[in-house]
């Protein structure tokens, strides 16, 4: 008797499904995310066009939304890996309508949309309402560290810039001698007429150094000012004097010259290239504010996140506001924490770390002894334990499962825009997993 195998007839000529969205089942991700993006107000995408028909065609933007969107949902971020996948995935397919933008294509609408692509967060944010999947009784507020699309090695002191931009132009100078002679070469060459060049790169960090000497020194004469008007009534100002910066000094620290807005922030690990991305969320773990600082500390973001979450929801259609926010002990801030109460939302930072040592500042009673008190009973300790479960697997499942850990821009607006479209994906998979039925 014959062995009895299911056939392979790879030459078999066969008609495809009249309906693109039938290659895949009810209730995929990508059918979902071609729904939910119908849903979303894309004036913003749209107004950036031409309305008279003139210049070549460019690709459906809310095709190209809902392709970033899922792209960024099944954690593909990489233009040209969206390129390649949008020929090897079938829900990629499907969502493009079996097109192929390339990645340059993909790259510029990140570029031009930028900020539109930054609003997608409120507006998912305003699904997940409507579902009623937002409920802001507790709100726990956390950061991460994103590693920067730069190395750290890139980093530069004034001093070496300087340098590098002195050898920069000597070999430039030498290359133009080879290529012109005693000529003087009007027009150059491509490759030397590039305004993205390495020079203009180490010219941009070295501005950056010197914005931050003026600011560093702008601090100190804001300090000093204080403190003469305290002086005037017998007080001082609390805290390390700032100490002043000598004009003709060189500026002090490092800038990156790949991406002069990232910074060496401190993680768990070990330092890395990066930026300090926020998230505010709630306990159904949907986030409803998120952004991006530069630097490691979380100190004075505290009052601002909680500000921007009611502003979120504000823009989402959600009249209510939080009743309690959690945050672990980066954040205190004895002035936030007052103005927070004072606004009728009851706050729990621990003033004293982890650790349960106190503070020098424990003598100063207050404040800080009302906290104290508020985290040992059995309501606020219970309540401030749910910090762990409501914003921590979100940061873990993003930059895990979702290999969202590395920016694929540079600039502080540019990674904000992406951060906030990771978040908006975030509750776009939380949206789907709670409205429609799972299957193994």
């Amino acid at each position: 008797m014959a062995q009895n195998f299911i056939e392979c007839g790879r030459e078999q000529q066969f008609l495809l499904a009249p309906d693109l969205r039938d290659w895949l089942p009810a209730g995929h991700l990508a059918r979902f995310v071609i729904e939910a993006v119908d849903e979303l107000d894309l004036v913003s995408f749209y107004a950036d066009y031409r309305d008279d028909g003139w210049g070549r065609a460019a690709f459906e933007p809310s095709m190209m939304v809902a392709l970033l969107v899922y792209a960024y949902a099944v954690g593909e971020r990489s233009a040209r890996g969206i390129e390649r996948r949008c020929v090897e995935d079938i829900a990629f397919r499907v969502i493009a309508a079996d097109q192929a933008p390339d990645h340059a294509t993909i790259a510029r609408f990140r570029v031009r949309h930028e900020a539109a692509i930054s609003g997608l967060f409120t507006e998912v944010l305003a699904l997940c309402a409507e579902a009623g999947l937002v409920s802001v009784g507790v709100v726990a507020l956390d950061s991460t560290k994103i590693a920067a699309n730069a190395s750290g090695q890139a980093n530069r002191s004034y001093e070496q810039i300087a340098r590098e931009i002195l050898a920069e132009a000597g070999a430039v100078d030498r290359a133009e001698d080879e290529l012109y002679g005693d000529r003087r070469g009007d027009e150059l060459p491509d490759e030397l007429a590039d305004p993205v060049t390495r020079k203009v790169r180490l010219k941009e960090a070295k501005r950056r150094l010197e914005e931050r000497r003026a600011a560093e020194q702008a601090k100190v004469d804001a300090r000093a000012e204080r403190e003469a008007e305290l002086a005037q009534v017998g007080r001082k100002i609390a805290g390390r004097k700032p100490q002043p910066r000598d004009p003709n000094a060189p500026p002090r620290g490092r800038v990156n010259v790949t991406d002069p807005d990232s910074r060496s922030v401190k993680t768990p690990r070990g330092f890395i290239q990066g930026y300090n991305a926020q998230a505010v969320a709630t306990e159904g773990q949907i986030v409803v504010a998120a952004e991006l600082t530069e630097g490691s500390s979380d100190g004075g973001q505290l009052q601002p996140m909680l500000e921007t979450a009611r502003d979120e929801l504000a823009a989402a259609g959600i009249t209510q506001h939080p009743a309690a926010a959690v945050a672990d002990s980066g954040y205190w801030s004895s002035s936030q924490v007052r103005a927070l109460t004072q606004t009728g939302i009851r706050v729990l930072v621990p003033p004293d770390g982890h650790t349960g040592n106190r503070r020098k500042d424990q003598r100063l009673g207050g404040l800080y002894d009302q906290m104290r008190a508020d985290l040992a009973s059995e309501q606020g300790s219970g309540l401030y334990r749910r910090r762990q479960q409501i914003i921590e697997p979100i940061f873990g499942h993003t930059k895990f499962n979702r290999k969202a850990d590395r920016f694929q821009r540079r600039g502080t607006a540019a990674c904000r825009s992406e951060w906030r479209l990771i978040t908006a994906t975030h509750n776009l998979l939380k949206l789907w997993r709670a409205t429609t039925p799972q299957t193994a």
